[in-house]
Order: C-alpha cells, then sequence, then structure tokens
C-alpha cells in the first residue's frame, strides 16, 4: 500500500501530472493506431480514455505551472 501511496503523491506534483499526462499521449496514439488498423471497439475505447486521461493530467499540470509560476 505505501508504495501505491508514493506513486500517488508523486502524481500530484508537476512533474507527476506531465510525466503521466504524456505517457497517456503516448499510449492513445499506439491504441489510436491499432483501433485504426484493426476497428477494434475496445482499442477504440482504450483511446478515448487514455486521451481523456492525458488532457486532465496536462490541463492539471498547466494550472499548477501558471497559478505557481
Amino acid at each position: 500500500m505505501k508504495f501505491v501511496q508514493k506513486i500517488h503523491e508523486w502524481h500530484e506534483t508537476k512533474t507527476g501530472l506531465l510525466v503521466f499526462g504524456l505517457a497517456e499521449l503516448v499510449l492513445a496514439y499506439v491504441y489510436l493506431s491499432f483501433a485504426i488498423d484493426t476497428g477494434s471497439l475496445l482499442d477504440w475505447f482504450l483511446t478515448f480514455v487514455l486521451l481523456i486521461g492525458a488532457v486532465q493530467n496536462l490541463g492539471r499540470f498547466i494550472r499548477k505551472v501558471v497559478s505557481h509560476g
């Protein structure tokens, strides 16, 4: 449990938000490629979920950078 808590605490930092946002963006791109090639609804769904996560994390990152200078 401590490991998960440490990951969560790090995720809330500017660096953590940026890393998670970019990782989700890369994974969304990968799944988008799979979805286009295969037409799999699961791949389309994962692309959509990862894209939403990336937008949320990068949006929170930008808000933290702007508000804290």
